[in-house]
């Protein structure tokens, strides 16, 4: 495994200090705070660590409260709230400086058979018909700090390829978007891996799609996008070392909220997650 994803993979990996007690480092990508997707996956690895063997997070619900502080480590406290016969819940409360930045409620299942329905997965580009989004960032250095390209260009463990062209960023458009996501090398077969990284990159082009209707970029002067709440599902076994595309749509924006939902199909055209986010699209005028 590479050296980027591997640091990536050891993020998501937490120190246990206790029972139920688990601590966090953080990771500079260059937007001044912590990215929401290593909160994410980090609570579900925190929560994923005191569950019962065998029972894997079938769906997470959440709540972002304050910046996260890139200079402090991350405490995560799990509450276990049931353990029942097929289904475990935790709530884990992330703090700095002793305050909540965040919580979860997740919930955890047993494999058992039943009846098996999924939508049919969208037409889609291939992948590589689209630069990544490493070249787009190269592309738009001129609109962005030298040093956040270059603080996100040494942190690419994700690959990112947006399916539409990016010559109308910033006109009004529609409010959908898909994106074709994989890590950069392969991963271990340890499926919890999978599943915390997908978590991680469930924010990556979430809001943003929201903004494609109102005609606004995140290089919008005075624009200010924030995740408030964030929530997925799980529904089938997956691989995140191959492609896997994010089917999004917005269906409403108001009070300077955004709503966006996304589907993750697979190359066999398996659904494999779905996830919701609402956000604050606040623009100063």
């Amino acid at each position: 495994m590479a050296e980027v994803l591997q640091r990536l993979v050891n993020l998501l990996q937490l120190e246990q200090l206790d029972d139920g007690l688990y601590r966090g480092e953080t990771q500079d990508l260059g937007f001044g705070h912590l990215f929401g997707g290593q909160v994410l996956g980090q609570a579900l690895s925190a929560a994923q660590g005191s569950v019962p063997e065998g029972r894997d997070v079938h769906s997470f619900h959440s709540y972002f409260l304050r910046a996260g502080d890139l200079s402090k480590p991350v405490i995560y406290e799990v509450a276990n709230l049931r353990d029942g016969g097929n289904f475990s819940a935790r709530r884990v409360n992330a703090k700095q400086h002793g305050r909540p930045i965040f919580f979860m409620t997740a919930s955890f299942h047993a494999l058992e058979p039943g009846p098996d329905y999924q939508v049919t997965m969208p037409e889609a580009p291939e992948p590589t018909s689209f630069p990544s989004q490493q070249e787009l960032a190269e592309q738009l250095r001129h609109k962005l700090s030298a040093s956040l390209v270059d603080k996100f260009l040494e942190n690419v463990a994700i690959e990112v390829r947006v399916a539409e062209d990016m010559r109308l960023l910033g006109k009004e458009r529609t409010p959908t978007r898909q994106v074709w996501m994989r890590t950069t090398h392969p991963l271990p077969d340890d499926p919890h891996i999978h599943r915390y990284l997908l978590a991680y990159a469930s924010d990556l082009n979430f809001l943003t799609t929201a903004c494609k209707p109102l005609g606004l970029t995140p290089f919008t002067p005075g624009l200010k996008l924030a995740t408030i709440d964030h929530a997925m599902w799980y529904h089938r076994p997956f691989r995140f070392d191959d492609w896997l595309l994010f089917q999004i749509d917005c269906p409403t924006t108001v009070n300077s909220r955004g709503l966006v939902r996304g589907q993750f199909f697979n190359r066999a055209g398996e659904l494999i997650a779905t996830a919701q986010q609402e956000g604050l699209i606040r623009q100063q005028r």
